[in-house]
């Protein structure tokens, strides 16, 4: 978790990405500096590890301390929309959300675990490398990681996306790809998550998280709020068997981010604008001068 200076900093970096329209930039200090070599091998080991007695016995406790984190921390998540999910078909699925803390991923938990559905998450290859206790729930919690190597992404990504849809998961992914903090607004999305989605022939759930403010200033940081989330699931969009994979991903990616916006301006009563102002930092207290 970010505190003190380094949630300020961290604001400071949004305010001049959203200004700069830059909507995939690093925001976060003190990631993790890892170069492309790295990185695959450390994803090579993570997979590799998977294999192991130990790794499977650890996937179990990792999957019982999700469980356990995602109703303390986010048990009163409250769920809009859950119509749409009415009609959907058997199977894998992805999930697209808006990405604005480290547990995001506890909502949408929540919400497979209504369906009755397992879910994986696709995360950023560094994410293995977190310190502390999420580096362990980064590595035993069915993620998929993601590293940017063209030839991971056409090889390796596919067969264990595949795999996990083949077993009926719900699978996260993050089509703003970078983690904004508590930042309220739908960013510009990416085609991975579309182009998949297509290329496996499966459905994206729509869903966007509005991020409430309560009376309850925080204990550990008094310039900020407690927040509560309610997830808005909206209209699941299908790939279309007439057009090409990478049609597909453009079409998708456009209808998810109309939907997004349209969330987002439904429920916060304004239009979208990504100028800066103190209000897109959920909870926050402070101002930037």
């Amino acid at each position: 978790m970010i505190f003190g200076d380094n949630r300020e900093a961290v604001i400071k970096n949004i305010k001049k990405a959203a200004n700069d329209r830059d909507f995939t930039a690093k925001v976060e200090i003190g990631d993790p500096q890892m170069s492309l070599d790295e990185r695959l091998k450390l994803v090579n080991n993570y997979w590799e590890n998977r294999k192991t007695l130990s790794s499977k016995v650890n996937n179990r406790i990792g999957h019982v301390l999700y469980d356990t984190l995602a109703k303390t921390l986010a048990g009163s998540t409250e769920f809009k929309g859950l119509e749409n999910l009415n009609n959907l078909p058997i199977g894998g699925a992805i999930v697209t959300t808006n990405h604005y803390n480290q547990i995001d991923s506890l909502p949408i938990k929540l919400l497979a675990d209504k369906m009755h559905r397992q879910l994986s998450i696709v995360i950023e290859d560094t994410n293995l490398m977190l310190p502390g206790f999420f580096r362990y729930l980064m590595n035993y919690v069915g993620t998929i990681p993601l590293v940017q190597s063209p030839s991971y992404i056409a090889n390796e990504f596919p067969k264990h996306l595949s795999k996990a849809l083949d077993q009926n998961n719900w699978v996260l992914i993050y089509p703003e790809q970078e983690m904004w903090w508590n930042y309220r607004k739908p960013r510009k999305l990416q085609r991975g998550a579309y182009y998949f989605a297509a290329k496996q022939n499966v459905p994206v759930i729509s869903t966007f998280v509005e991020i409430k403010d309560l009376p309850k200033v925080e204990k550990k940081d008094a310039n900020f709020y407690e927040t509560k989330y309610i997830v808005h699931v909206l209209k699941p969009i299908y790939p279309d068997v007439s057009l090409s994979a990478n049609e597909n991903a453009h079409h998708m990616m456009e209808q998810d981010y109309k939907q997004k916006v349209a969330a987002y301006e439904k429920i916060y009563g304004k239009k979208l604008n990504y100028d800066f102002l103190d209000w897109d930092i959920a909870g926050w207290r402070g101002h930037l001068s």
